[in-house]
Formats: C-alpha cells, structure tokens, sequence
C-alpha cells in the first residue's frame, strides 16, 4: 500500500467526521490486512495482527507531509479584499512552517520518553511517517501591507495520519487517523501568525504524545501476554 493511498483514505474519514454524517459508512473493522483496535485517545488504529513492537527501541522520522483541505484557498478568498488575499505562495510558506514545526515536535516527544530518533533502517528501528492533511486555517494571515486581521475562537483544523512500519522490511505495522479542532478559547481573538503557530503547535503536541503514550501501550501489552492491545 501506498502512502499517498493511505492519505486518500484519511481524507475520506476526516471529512466524514468533519460534517458528522450519521449513515456513513464507518472505518472497516480490517484495511490493508491491518485490523482496527480500540483507542481511546484516536479515531482510527489499525495494528498488523501478531505484530511484535517490543524490539523497537528507536524510531525513524519520515519528513511530515502537509495537505490543505481541498478548495482552502478558493473558500478562505472569497470574503477577503485584494489584499487580504492568500496566494499560493503563502500557502506554501504556510505548509513549510507546518513541516517544520511538527517535525521537531514530534521527534521531541519520542526522544523524551527514552526513544532514540535513528537516521537509518535497523532491526530495533520503527519507521514512522507521518501527515497532516485536510488542513484549514480559518484566518491565515497574508504578507503584505494593508493586510486585515481576523477576529477567531478557534485557530483551525486538521486530520492527523500515521504509518508505522519495520524500518528494514518496509512491513505494515499500523496505522493511526485523528481529525481534531485546535482549542476552543471561549472568546474572539486577533488571529494572527503567532497566534496560529501556537495553536497548532499545542495540537500538534497533544497528537505526538498520544503516539508515544500508544506505542508504550503496545509494548505492555505485548509484555502482558496480550495479542491485540488497546491503543492510548
């Protein structure tokens, strides 16, 4: 399977979750030979059967992908001025931020809780690779003069992919699916770069402690005798 056809795939949940269809189709209980455990804390896991996570000690970090939401532009230009307007060389900027940002924060999370970030295959290596996509900022702010800010409540949102997967087989191992909001302050505010760095920054960081906290899950589980552990 494909990455670009598990991104496909996340697009599909996360949108379904966005616009909470009652009768759509739910996540199948098995994809790609992969079968759906619980999770607390994700909308979507899936864990290869008999998959052994206890060798891994260190994980290797795929660079993030980051996908808008499609038709984010067309839709956040539609109200704005001339000015106000966000070009694609601003979403681009915007995308590179992103990358970078969760990039190192999720290799901080794993390298505080005792995993080495590995630049090489290995057998004690987990692959990750991991994405953002159907992203939508509800007031980017655009370079330029005579720019207009926006008043928000919420920053965005953005649905959270991961692959993981034996560093030197290339075998499945799981994947994890997770559309959320950024936090909800209760109250208007200036919307501005800072401002959406941070937001995202702090969902970003809720989404890489989930992860380390479930691979930890898998592994004592896996310690507890369990064939098929719940998922933090």
């Amino acid at each position: 399977m494909s990455f670009g056809h598990l991104l496909r795939f996340a697009v599909f949940l996360g949108a379904v979750a966005a616009i909470g269809v009652q009768a759509a189709p739910a996540a199948p209980e098995v994809y790609e030979g992969l079968v759906k455990v619980r999770s607390k804390n994700l909308d979507t896991v899936y864990v290869l059967p008999g998959a052994d996570f206890r060798a891994y000690t260190k994980v290797m970090i795929d660079a993030p992908e980051v996908k808008f939401k499609q038709g984010w532009i067309k839709d956040i230009n539609r109200s704005r001025s001339v000015s106000s307007r966000i070009s694609d060389s601003d979403a681009q900027q915007i995308a590179k931020a992103m990358r970078s940002g969760f990039e190192g924060i999720f290799a901080a999370a794993f390298k505080a809780k005792g995993y080495e970030v590995a630049a090489a295959p290995a057998p004690d290596v987990l692959r990750l690779s991991p994405a953002i996509v159907n992203l939508y900022l509800n007031a980017p702010n655009p370079s330029g003069p005579g720019v207009r800010h926006s008043i928000t409540v919420e920053a965005g949102e953005a649905t959270f992919v991961l692959q993981a997967s034996d560093s030197t087989t290339g075998a499945l191992l799981g994947i994890a699916i997770d559309r959320r909001e950024t936090r909800n302050r209760g109250y208007g505010m200036m919307a501005t770069t800072g401002t959406n760095s941070a937001d995202f920054e702090d969902l970003f960081k809720r989404w890489a402690d989930i992860c380390v906290k479930g691979l930890d899950a898998l592994k004592a589980g896996q310690r507890g005798g369990s064939t098929q552990p719940a998922v933090k």
